[in-house]
């Protein structure tokens, strides 16, 4: 394993902490959209999982390059294992960890703009603040969701990353007894809830915010047609 890996999952972990924390606490009176299904409410728990996740496999990724840069013989074997032993394992950089790394930075660019241009008006939770307003500018001229577009991104760089071949999951992890179409599995659940969480809150947010700001909204819509990805969803 390279020192490179280490320093781009420490990286990685960095930029998805700070895309997945709250920039403004959620004001319990101002919320809607309180109906959906409670698997698709838990959206700010999944993000504190996604922290604690990464994380702890940029910490154990860390752990096993020390291990095979400064060998020893362990006091405690069975936390060693843990960690597993760079001549059993290949841990390394490969073309999908680069990609997933490359992604989750681009989706905590996007998320951390869209808090900056919000401001106060961004919460986890779907909420109309006192002095609400149609945001149209930065990412949100291009789509009327941009920050579950980093959503998606960020979850589509930590799975190329974690849950692909080379990455400590899956050579020494959790991931790594099974077939090699677990990594997969996972991953298509993860990414499809999702995908879900942002077609429910963005259906609901392009319903509220067309009631509160009427021609101005219907002039927006009409000049972007597209929730996350231009010219597909």
């Amino acid at each position: 394993m390279s020192l490179a890996r280490v320093v781009l999952c420490t990286i990685q972990a960095l930029c998805n902490g700070a895309a997945c924390t709250p920039p403004n606490p959620t004001p319990p009176n101002q919320r809607y959209h309180k109906e959906q299904l409670y698997i698709l409410q838990i959206a700010p728990f999944i993000f504190k999982m996604h922290q604690i996740i990464t994380w702890g496999c940029a910490v154990f990724e860390v752990l096993y390059y020390l291990r095979s840069v400064l060998p020893f013989n362990s006091p405690a074997p069975a936390i060693t294992n843990l960690v597993c032993l760079p001549q059993n394992h290949n841990v390394h950089v490969t073309p999908f960890f680069v990609i997933g790394v490359i992604a989750v930075v681009l989706g905590a660019y996007i998320r951390l703009d869209c808090f900056k241009t919000l401001g106060q008006l961004f919460t986890f939770d779907l909420t109309v603040h006192p002095e609400h307003r149609l945001v149209t500018n930065r990412f949100y001229a291009y789509v009327r969701h941009p920050a579950y577009t980093g959503s998606m991104l960020l979850v589509m760089g930590l799975a190329f990353s974690h849950l692909t071949q080379g990455s400590w999951m899956t050579e020494c992890g959790p991931l790594r007894i099974g077939s090699p179409f677990s990594a997969v599995v996972v991953w298509a659940i993860w990414w499809l809830w999702t995908f879900c969480v942002g077609i429910s809150r963005a259906d609901a947010e392009d319903k509220q915010m067309k009631k509160l700001f009427k021609d101005e909204w219907e002039a927006y819509a009409a000049n972007v047609h597209w929730w996350f990805f231009p010219g597909l969803v």
